[in-house]
């Protein structure tokens, strides 16, 4: 089985939250996950769906403010071990080509 997931974790404030976010990527280390950081949030993956929850939840505790928003978005494929990249690979196929671009 593998379970896919994206995680946003940040303090309600106003200013960067750049260290809030580091400090809630940070504590998915002490997990046996996968993750990728882009823009809009963390990509993890993990083999189990408990340890995916434990990992979410470390990284929402490890943002210390007044309020923290979370939102969790799970892919719990539970017949298939197919990774993430895989994913991705597979829109690339269909694509024919990378599924990047930069703006002009």
């Amino acid at each position: 089985m593998t379970v896919v997931a994206l995680l946003s974790v940040a303090p309600v404030k106003e200013g960067s939250m750049a260290e809030d976010v580091a400090d809630a990527v940070a504590a998915l280390d002490e997990f046996d996950v996968s993750y990728e950081t882009n823009p809009m949030g963390t990509v993890i993956e993990a083999d189990d769906v408990g340890v995916l929850f434990a990992a979410c939840e470390a990284a929402h505790r490890a943002v210390e403010a007044d309020r923290v928003s979370t939102v969790l978005k799970i892919d719990d494929k539970r017949t298939s071990t197919a990774s993430a990249a895989s994913k991705v690979e597979g829109v690339e196929a269909a694509l024919g080509r990378e599924a990047k671009r930069d703006r002009q």
